[in-house]
């Protein structure tokens, strides 16, 4: 691990941005936004998908308690379904950097799409959690974020195992909206249940 780059403009006051949740069945997508000291470094930062749940967790203070600026942003369930989630991950972002108690001067997008954020500029960047020391950090508080909320979820619902799968496609998941229908933290705009399973069961 190690060799992420520092910022992408020298002297520049850069923040990374990231969510989580995307791709999920269910639950809210959640973004972070970091304003990193040029100097932090930490021999475990990385792409959150690369790190275990325990290294996350260890990173979250870390990160937060060392970063000029740091925010969390959520868009629920209902939000997804109808402005569609390619939106809502825009609109995380947008206010988890609305929250940022500094103004950065130049915003740094996990992916390759991006809505203008007031007239602050962005650059998309491409699996740039794994290239930039700032977008790598907002990936982990984005993950061990929606995490935590999920967790939460699954005491009130059990049965889909959201404890687990955070509510991610996973078989399991799947068989379990099968067997006891969705519930009011599904997203509706989302394929549940493929046709193939909906025979199977």
């Amino acid at each position: 691990m190690g060799g992420l780059k520092k910022f992408h403009r020298k002297g520049v006051l850069e923040a990374g941005c990231d969510e989580a949740g995307r791709g999920c069945l269910a639950g809210p997508v959640v973004a972070a936004a970091v304003i990193l000291p040029v100097k932090f470094d930490h021999p475990l930062l990385d792409d959150s998908k690369k790190l275990t749940e325990s290294q996350r967790e260890l990173l979250r203070p870390i990160i937060e308690s060392n970063s000029l600026a740091w925010a969390v942003g959520v868009v629920e369930v209902r939000e997804i379904d109808e402005i569609n989630i390619l939106n809502a991950s825009f609109l995380a972002m947008h206010r988890a950097i609305d929250q940022l108690t500094s103004r950065p001067e130049l915003l740094l997008i996990d992916g390759n799409r991006f809505k203008q954020y007031n007239n602050i500029e962005h650059q998309c960047i491409i699996k740039g959690d794994g290239i930039y020391r700032s977008i790598a950090a907002a990936s982990v508080l984005a993950k061990t974020h929606r995490d935590k909320l999920m967790k939460g979820l699954h005491e009130q619902f059990p049965a889909y195992g959201w404890g687990k799968n955070k509510g991610y496609p996973t078989v399991d998941h799947r068989m379990a909206i099968g067997k006891h229908g969705a519930c009011f933290h599904h997203r509706m705009s989302f394929t549940l249940l493929p046709k193939q399973l909906q025979l199977d069961i």
